[in-house]
């Protein structure tokens, strides 16, 4: 096999879909197709468009192979997410959208069924956050379903499998807040036999494991060789904590930015992890638990900036440290260390210009992060991975009310490309590329210093 250069990454968030092309001597993407993931609300309940992503990434794996050439294939998708096929490797249903509330309806037959948080490391969640739950749902309410599945295969491997012909698990996405994992002991949690689905997930494989070569009607389509590595694929937040895991040393923590804003501490402080505030318990991608937290924090920006953010001026965030203007937890509330909360402006909001409401809506991200490493301990230097990297006035925030270093990518437009890129790497020493973000000084640090402050005490009140 010829020497791995250019890995195209497959990568699915929840809002949208990418195909990136990473070249691992120099660990940067040099191409980058993207589509947006779509949920469809048509029957039997809303669910992504595999067909339609299908067609994405054959199609743009066809164009930046002919701009650039692909030495090798992966994928990183966002977790809570399975697809049921049967034994011709089809769908037997659309994938169902985590946050449709069907789930809810069987939570206290489900509630019966999982296993303790102390066991699992996975809060209870509504909607379908748990795929547990899911899984739950589907098989109580279609049971004919049941003799008809072949494998549940998580999200990032179905895509191998399509790739492949091969089918495979994976346990940084079986250990994604999923009930069906036991972080601690590296195994299957009794849940998967309650649900009947012994032998049904495929063999796990390590996120770095040679999986196969594509097919050859993919290569057919798209151009690339038969011979065409396909490597078996990693959960999008373990994909941004994966470079750092190689190449640093602990204490360090990540911040993974996207749709969710994932927190994960390495070598900090024993912390007793809460459920009600969604802390959890991930696995990377060497199978080890990573104490974890998250909240919305991409859709919460979405929210509160009518997804049209302005780019603050000096007088805006002048404006609103000076006059206090604080937004309290939580715009999404059914997820987030604050579950529950209702957001609550300190000011009515029609008195905030646009440029205003960015500022405060990316302080109050800064603080909800903040909180995230709080509750798992976090020290050492904080690593921040996608779209809220290249927001100096959230990094600001992050690293003057918590004292640390914080380095910010520099690599990658979508912050996990680059992890799972590496997992087709043969020199694994390599480390994705970060910059240190200049601590703030003098009064605006002081004037950060003391928004901090005032916004945790109206978080405790």
């Amino acid at each position: 096999m010829t020497q791995v250069r250019n890995v195209a990454v497959i990568d699915i968030g929840k809002s949208n879909a990418k195909l990136a092309l990473v070249d691992l001597l120099e660990l940067r993407e040099i191409d980058v197709c993207e589509t947006p993931n779509t949920v469809l609300p048509d029957d039997p309940f809303p669910h992504h468009d595999i067909e339609a992503l299908w067609d994405f990434i054959i199609d743009a794996l066809g164009r930046i192979h002919a701009r650039h050439g692909v030495d090798a294939i992966t994928a990183t998708t966002h977790g809570a997410a399975a697809v049921l096929i049967d034994e011709a490797g089809e769908p037997i249903l659309p994938m169902l959208d985590y946050e449709h509330d069907g789930p809810d309806d069987l939570a206290d037959e489900y509630d019966a069924l999982r296993p303790d948080f102390a066991q699992s490391g996975a809060p209870r969640l509504p909607h379908g956050f748990n795929l547990g739950a899911q899984l739950h749902w589907l098989l109580s309410t279609r049971p004919e379903l049941r003799h008809r599945i072949a494998y549940v295969v998580p999200y990032p491997q179905y895509w191998v499998g399509r790739l492949t012909g091969t089918w495979c698990a994976e346990v940084t996405s079986l250990g994604c807040h999923s009930d069906l994992w036991l972080p601690r002991e590296g195994r299957f949690s009794d849940l998967v036999e309650k649900l009947g689905l012994d032998g049904k997930i495929p063999p796990v494989r390590k996120a770095g494991d040679l999986i196969g070569t594509v097919l050859p009607e993919v290569a057919q389509e798209t151009g690339l060789s038969e011979s065409t590595p396909v490597y078996c694929g990693i959960h999008d937040s373990n994909a941004s904590l994966y470079p750092h895991l190689l190449g640093r040393s602990a204490p360090f923590s990540v911040l993974s930015t996207g749709t969710w804003v994932i927190t994960m501490a390495v070598g900090g402080k024993p912390r007793l992890l809460d459920p009600t505030r969604d802390t959890l318990m991930n696995v990377n991608a060497f199978g080890d638990p990573v104490p974890s937290a998250r909240f919305m924090g991409g859709r919460e920006f979405e929210v509160l900036t009518h997804g049209a953010p302005m780019t603050p001026s000096e007088d805006d965030i002048a404006a609103v440290l000076n006059q206090g203007v604080t937004l309290s937890p939580a715009v999404v509330s059914t997820s987030g260390p604050f579950q529950g909360r209702q957001a609550k402006w300190s000011v009515p909001k029609v008195q905030l210009t646009d440029g205003e409401r960015t500022t405060a809506s990316s302080l109050y991200l800064a603080m909800m992060a903040l909180t995230c490493l709080e509750l798992t301990g976090a020290e050492g230097p904080i690593l921040t991975e996608g779209p809220f990297a290249k927001n100096t006035l959230f990094l600001d925030l992050v690293a003057a009310a918590s004292g640390r270093q914080v380095m910010s990518s520099t690599g990658s437009a979508t912050g996990t490309s680059i992890g799972a890129a590496l997992l087709a790497a043969e020199d694994t020493r390599m480390i994705a590329n970060h910059s240190p973000h200049p601590s703030p000084q003098g009064a605006y640090r002081d004037d950060l210093v003391r928004y901090a402050e005032r916004w945790r005490l109206l978080a405790s009140s």
